[in-house]
């Protein structure tokens, strides 16, 4: 078998084995999200942080819930990694968007956080943050989650199918899972542009 036919097989895999239950409960927790008026903030680093962005794209447009990312915000982000540390500039950045019990974050990242490690210790310190706020918590994560997987409401931990290949198939995963929710029956709310045209 190839390289490519390998890693194909794994994708579909990594999609066969997740869990479906956990996929509608995040559905169901944003539809909740949107019904109380509340906002999601998507939270990624690297990779992930290019699928936050996206996401908040969708979820806006498709879904018509008032989100953001904050890595969307170049000038804000660098600002406070220089000025205040890269620790904090998540849990900062949803502090001055006065995160409130009513809103969700939701969270993309391949470890989900680990302080005792300095993995992803901006995740850390926003997810913390939201449980003080009595916000809702959400995530895409893999391996084991870490401590988005601790700490939220509802987690989809991507299956581990090769070690070898656990950053693409978590990142891969998310967009995927993202598609589905924004299409889902319990969010979709607007046509996709392709679709609408018949």
């Amino acid at each position: 078998m190839t390289f490519t036919e390998e890693y194909l097989k794994e994708s579909v895999e990594v999609l066969r084995a997740l869990d479906a239950d956990v996929v509608d409960r995040l559905a169901a927790l944003l539809a909740a999200t949107r019904t109380r008026g509340g906002r999601v903030f998507v939270l990624g680093v690297g990779g992930s942080a290019a699928n936050a962005s996206h996401a908040v794209n969708d979820l806006r447009k498709l879904a018509g819930i008032e989100a953001y990312a904050p890595t969307d915000n170049v000038g804000e982000l660098t600002a406070r990694t220089n000025d205040e540390g890269w620790a904090s500039v998540f849990a900062a950045w949803l502090r001055t968007s006065r995160l409130a019990a009513a809103d969700t974050l939701l969270v993309f990242s391949v470890g989900g956080g680990d302080a005792a490690r300095q993995v992803s210790p901006n995740l850390v310190a926003a997810l913390d943050l939201a449980r003080e706020a009595g916000a809702s918590i959400a995530g895409v994560v893999g391996r084991d989650g870490g401590h988005t997987a601790r700490v939220a409401d509802v987690c989809l931990v991507v299956p581990t199918v090769n070690p070898a290949h656990v950053t693409p198939h978590t990142e891969a995963t998310q967009a995927v899972v993202w598609h589905l929710l924004v299409s889902h029956p319990l969010l979709k709310s607007a046509e996709t542009r392709w679709e609408s045209l018949g």
